[in-house]
């Protein structure tokens, strides 16, 4: 890991709430017996920022098939935070010098990288040559070879890889792929798809600065707009074109503020998505033949929300992080289904590369040569 990049979000996070404080809301740890951690796979997590604190550390808490066993954090406040709240042993905590000591501990089994864009590389690989299966947070890396390397990686280690795509194990999400396989409502003809929420809070973040995040509303919130369009057709896009708009130049000084997209697909159907770091959006709509299916909201953390052109959907809602990190268990357990592999954040970083490209010609169409279902899970 470049130095630079360590000390730039150290100094980020330190600008944030106090290490105690985050933690202030999060539930406490039930105390869970040997036996049942033994039925278990032990889940490191790597970066103790807000969506670890929030959502992937209470997940772990009532998941069926892991639990949180380690932590990896440079800063020795939250280390000793986390571990009082989560009965976390001194032996399962590191930090991102002697990380690689991590292969020695048997009682971890899964590292999630949750770390700024470009770390995830790094420790993806990193991970994975310590025997470890890896899940990494999207965007899965900083640019397609990236990616190539942490696929292989992975695959030289015979271990698994996922990424943290928590939609896939949603029950609105299955809902509408199911539309989708099973022709409800005839063939898609048509699918919109927005991602996006106003930035506000602080110029100076990770996701503002090219270097950490590899881009801006494109690679954040704009991966989940990619992925309606793709599952609200069931298909890959052969060509996209695109166009970037800018109305608050003085804040976002480094990165995309706001990206529109056009997708054609194999089966004649179209797709417009937008994505923003300046306006609130969260919607996929699809028309077909023979009616239609939306999702508003659509990738928000619950509750999501569903109609189509017969009626409401209506589903039990839980967390979706704990759905998650359970079917990715299960995955390396019982070899269920990987619901997102590794291949599906490589397809998406093609997508966002040719989007950007088209973006730098003018809008020029790009053509994208995928082979049929490539990316996709089980």
């Amino acid at each position: 890991m470049k130095e630079l990049s360590r000390r730039k979000f150290a100094k980020t996070l330190s600008k944030g709430v106090g290490a105690t404080t985050l933690m202030a809301n999060v539930p406490l740890a039930c105390a869970m017996s040997g036996s049942n951690q033994k039925k278990k796979l032990g889940v490191a997590l790597v970066g103790l920022g807000g969506y670890s604190t929030y959502q992937l550390a209470p997940a772990l808490m009532d998941t069926e098939h892991c639990y949180l066993a380690g932590i990896v954090t440079g800063t020795p406040a939250k280390a000793k935070t986390w571990a009082n709240r989560y009965n976390i042993p001194e032996g399962n905590i590191f930090n991102y010098e002697n990380f690689d000591t991590i292969k020695e501990n048997r009682e971890i089994d899964v590292v999630y990288v949750v770390l700024p864009n470009s770390m995830h590389a790094e420790f993806s690989i990193r991970a994975a040559k310590a025997g470890k299966h890896v899940i990494c947070e999207k965007p899965m890396a900083m640019d397609v070879r990236e990616c190539d390397e942490i696929i292989k990686a992975c695959k030289d280690a015979g271990v698994k890889l996922g990424m943290g795509y928590r939609l896939h194990s949603e029950p609105y999400t299955q809902e509408v792929k199911r539309f989708v396989r099973e022709k409800t409502f005839g063939e898609v003809l048509y699918v919109s798809a927005d991602a996006a929420y106003r930035s506000t809070s602080n110029p100076n973040q990770w996701r503002l600065d090219r270097k950490l995040s590899g881009g801006g509303a494109l690679v954040n919130m704009g991966v989940y707009a990619i992925q309606s369009a793709i599952y609200g057709t069931g298909q890959n896009p052969i060509s996209v074109q695109a166009q970037e708009y800018s109305t608050r130049p003085e804040y976002f000084k480094d990165t995309d503020e706001t990206i529109t997209a056009q997708f054609e697909f194999p089966s004649g159907a179209v797709a417009n998505i937008m994505t923003s770091h300046n306006v609130i959006a969260n919607r996929l709509y699809a028309t077909c033949e023979n009616g239609w299916f939306e999702l508003d909201p659509a990738s928000t953390y619950i509750p999501l929300a569903g109609r189509t052109s017969r009626g409401e959907l209506d589903f039990k809602q839980e967390s979706q992080q704990k759905l998650q990190m359970d079917d990715f268990a299960k995955h390396i357990l019982y070899d269920a289904p990987n619901l997102a592999p590794g291949e599906m954040g490589k397809r998406d970083m093609m997508i966002v590369e040719a989007i950007y490209k088209s973006i730098q010609e003018g809008g020029k169409k790009q053509s994208l040569g995928f082979e049929p279902g490539f990316g996709f899970g089980g």
